[in-house]
């Protein structure tokens, strides 16, 4: 049985460790708002992105002469996963939700005999993924240094994949994330955004209007597809940054509870353990006070 100074000691740290977890959730539940509004005022303009895309495809004629950013390569060999996570820990399954979906459709990937390539974003996400497919990561991407990641570094990872899709490196790009639906629940999406994929554009298809495109459907579409993966990837990022201070202000609310009941546990065992301490001393007196 641990002494009593043991006890105490342990009572201490663990209403230490309580201070910091509530003081952790107080800064994700601050931080959460302003995050939930940019992902809610984001996905307006990403679907709205999408359902031009898809206007112009119906647009086109000649599929074949068709950007191959729109219509992909014609092959099914080599895919490329980009997994987003964070560059923090301490918010639940929140990286590892992500990273659980991606290995599964890696492993389906190479189970079917495709070509596996990895870009990872955020260092909690490289450090799960790489103890097993660190050999297919082809590229890091971390902004640790970045308070808020802005459309910039979205534009960085669309043009790296970009490029790499230029050099003939893939046939088709995936995309690993949370989608934000309250502070509870953030469900993992695995998006396909190379080439676009028609079956998760504007899935009412009532909603869509007539266009007429000047000039012509092929020149804007070689202009606004780089940038809709960009944007996709921009969307990415708000989802994940929402989806990050839910789950770390849910994981900090039970870390909280979690060490207030160990607190009181400990605090039992601690009084149950100096009354014995005390009926001990008691009965040596009394037995001393006898024996003379």
């Amino acid at each position: 049985m641990p002494s009593l100074d043991d006890l105490k000691k342990r009572i201490k740290s663990v209403k230490s460790t309580q201070k910091i977890t509530k003081a952790m959730k107080m800064v994700a539940a601050a931080k959460l708002r302003k995050a939930q509004e940019n992902a809610e005022q984001g996905r307006p303009y990403s679907q709205k992105m999408q359902n031009i895309i898809l206007n112009l495809t119906k647009s086109i004629n000649d599929k074949e002469n068709a950007p191959k950013l729109l219509v992909g390569t014609g092959n099914d060999k080599t895919y490329l996963c980009v997994v987003l996570t964070a560059d923090r820990g301490l918010c639940g399954g929140f990286n590892s939700n992500i990273c659980k979906l991606a290995k599964n459709n890696f492993k389906k990937i190479l189970d079917d005999g495709k070509n596996l390539k990895i870009i990872t974003v955020g260092s909690k996400g490289l450090d799960q993924i790489k103890r097993e497919y660190g050999k297919y990561v082809i590229k890091k991407f971390t902004f640790k240094d970045k308070k808020q990641i802005s459309f910039q570094e979205a534009e960085e990872v669309g043009g790296e994949i970009i490029n790499l899709f230029s050099n003939n490196e893939f046939d088709k790009c995936i995309l690993f994330y949370n989608n934000f639906k309250n502070v509870i629940t953030q469900i993992p999406q695995a998006q396909q955004i190379i080439p676009a994929d028609n079956k998760s554009i504007a899935t009412d298809q009532k909603n869509l209007s007539s266009y007429e495109f000047e000039p012509d459907e092929d020149e804007i579409l070689e202009d606004l597809l780089p940038k809709n993966i960009s944007t996709q990837i921009f969307k990415a990022f708000l989802e994940n940054a929402a989806s990050e201070q839910g789950s770390r202000m849910t994981a900090m609310d039970n870390a909280t509870r979690n060490a207030g009941d160990l607190v009181d546990k400990l605090t039992i065992n601690y009084n149950r353990s100096r009354q014995a301490s005390i009926t001990k001393e008691l009965i040596e007196i009394i037995s001393g006070a006898e024996s003379l």
